[in-house]
């Protein structure tokens, strides 16, 4: 939009800020940048320069930089150096810069708010430089910091109210805070730059930011042994005390041992000069009257704020740690009230779903009484109806005693848990008690102890002499073809010779069923006077005695046949024409067919 009344804007920040309200995020930063083009195109406190920064502030484009300085700076197009050069540019926006509109919000609100942008970005710089391992990357935070730095101190070099607000800023006395020697020095040049534009700007801080500064001071001069460190606190002690009689008494009632200290430590570390002026001053102010009293109390003083510097670190270390304590214990409570909840309606759910399903089986449960009453007959109504309260007796009295059974679990839980723990140490003493007896009656291992070169060495040779006695047979394919020819020869001689043998064997058992059958004749023909031609034909002819033997058996089955009920019980089951063995064993037992029994 157009300004109200006065000469046109510079087109050069009329198009920046229209390309940076129409880009995207990650092109706002390189943007921005190009204001620094634009700001060194005009001489300093020129009326051209002047307005250019005029525009600038109109258009809301130093808003812009302090938003982009609050967001994770790595992630920007350039990393770091791009927010130390936008430090640079809000630092040389701000400082001769007329606002015409609203004055008051911009040296209230918008300065005050650029330092603490500022600082919080000196703050992360400080850290980043710390935790830096490579040389290269210490010295570019290193370089960046220092940048930032002296934007700060252009800022409050042109608007001197600044100053209060630097030192009652948190982060500044945090970046004070430190024990890393170049950012500790730098900062203490920015508090020197404070001091040389505003000389009585700690006399208008509170009590407990001016004690905090003081207090750190002179613990870097007693805890550090870094001659830059010891001068710049010198230094800036000597300021202090040059510039205001109220801050030396301060320093010689509250740090009464801190000429002894500089006396001791400091001297002969090239700041002599400085050194001696500071003395000579603390000197001057305690031989006004003040004895052995008050230098005890000046060593008190020393170790309280020794103490009191070492507190403070030590709680901002923890500030972190605490800080993501208290979230980790909000984010968890309110998960469990979130649980809670969503238990809570669960259980109304549950609910609800159980009382209509009660309802519904209520329903049904009537539907069928009315549906028996309708079926059964009105003589068996009484009957139906006994029924029906002794079921129901039988179901009440089921309930209670499962819920009876149940208090009662409940109510010995705790007697059947100290059962069970008592169970379980028992079973776990018996199987210690088991294994110990176990290892008791078997022997200890004990490991094979190992060879030795010499035992090697002959173990070795012995088995080469084996191999050598003993080599391993190995057989060509005309061999194996041989014995295979071998083999089948003699399989087949031995099928010859079974073939033989069984035939011969065969024969043998033939002759023998043959002189036993003649033997059964012999026994059982008649004597020789009572002899006729017709048994004596049995014996002369090879046939008839066997003839004559299968008629014996045909008689015995017969007979068996025509035998009374009582001496064939249990052999209904059998088939008619199956004989008994032990029958046909007494009849036939000497009768051999063809050879074989």
């Amino acid at each position: 939009a157009p300004m109200a009344a006065g000469p046109a804007p510079d087109p050069r920040v009329l198009a920046l800020a229209a390309r940076v309200a129409e880009g995207s995020e990650r092109d706002v930063p390189g943007l921005l940048l190009k204001l620094k083009e634009i700001l060194s195109s005009a001489s300093l406190g020129h009326q051209e320069s002047k307005k250019i920064k005029q525009d600038i502030y109109f258009y809301d484009l130093i808003h812009y930089c302090l938003l982009v300085l609050r967001q994770d700076c790595s992630r920007l197009h350039g990393g770091w150096a791009t927010a130390a050069q936008l430090a640079e540019i809000i630092s040389h926006c701000c400082v001769g810069l007329e606002v015409k509109e609203d004055p008051e919000e911009f040296h209230k609100k918008f300065l005050p708010s650029a330092i603490d942008n500022l600082l919080f970005l000196g703050r992360r710089l400080q850290a980043r430089f710390i935790r830096a391992i490579k040389d290269e990357e210490r010295q570019d935070f290193l370089r960046h910091f220092q940048t930032v730095t002296d934007a700060i101190c252009w800022l409050f070099g042109g608007h001197i109210q600044l100053t209060e607000c630097v030192l009652q800023n948190d982060h500044f006395l945090q970046l004070l805070i430190t024990d890393n020697v170049e950012t500790a020095v730098t900062v203490m040049s920015v508090l020197h730059s404070i001091l040389g534009v505003n000389s009585s700007v700690l006399l208008q801080v509170g009590e407990e930011i001016l004690h905090s500064v003081l207090d750190e001071l002179v613990y870097k001069l007693s805890s550090s042994t870094n001659p830059v460190v010891g001068n710049a606190a010198t230094k800036l002690l000597l300021l202090m005390a040059k510039f205001c009689k109220q801050l030396l008494k301060l320093l010689a009632t509250r740090y009464k041992g801190l000429n002894v200290l500089l006396s001791k430590q400091w001297t002969g570390k090239g700041f002599d000069r400085d050194l001696s002026q500071l003395l000579d001053l603390l000197y001057l102010e305690q031989s006004s009257g003040k004895g052995e009293m008050q230098r005890q109390h000046q060593a008190a003083c020393i170790i309280q704020a020794t103490w009191k510097g070492f507190l403070t670190r030590k709680r901002l270390k923890k500030l972190p740690q605490a800080v993501t304590t208290l979230q980790r214990s909000f984010r968890a409570k309110r998960e469990q009230e979130l649980q809670h909840l969503k238990k809570q309606k669960e259980d109304e759910a549950l609910k609800l779903q159980m009382q209509l399903q009660r309802q519904r089986a209520m329903r049904l449960f009537h539907e069928r009484q009315l549906a028996l009453l309708e079926i059964i007959h009105p003589s068996q109504m009484s009957k139906h109806m006994q029924e029906m309260e002794v079921k129901s007796a039988l179901t009440i009295q089921r309930f209670w005693r499962g819920y009876s059974a149940r208090r009662n679990f409940h109510q010995q839980k705790q007697s059947l848990r100290e059962y069970k723990a008592a169970v379980i140490i028992q079973r776990a003493a018996c199987k210690f008690l088991e294994k110990r007896r176990r290892k008791r009656t078997l022997s200890p291992w004990k490991d094979p102890k190992g060879l030795t070169d010499e035992q090697r060495l002959a173990l070795q040779q012995k088995v080469d002499d084996y191999i050598k006695l003993h080599p391993a047979s190995q057989m060509s394919e005309e061999m194996s073809k041989e014995l295979h020819t071998q083999a089948q020869e003699k399989l087949a001689q031995f099928l010859l010779r079974s073939r033989l043998d069984q035939r011969a064997a065969q024969r043998r058992e033939t002759l023998l069923a043959q002189v036993n059958t003649d033997v059964e004749l012999l026994m059982n023909a008649p004597r020789l006077a009572e002899i006729t031609e017709k048994d004596l034909a049995v014996f002369m002819s090879r046939s008839v005695p066997v003839a004559t033997r299968a008629k014996e058996s045909h008689s015995a089955m017969l007979k068996h046949t025509r035998w009374p009920w009582w001496k064939k019980l249990g052999d209904e089951f059998e088939e008619d024409d199956v004989i008994p063995d032990d029958a046909l064993n007494a009849e036939l037992g000497s009768l051999f067919i063809g050879g074989r029994k």
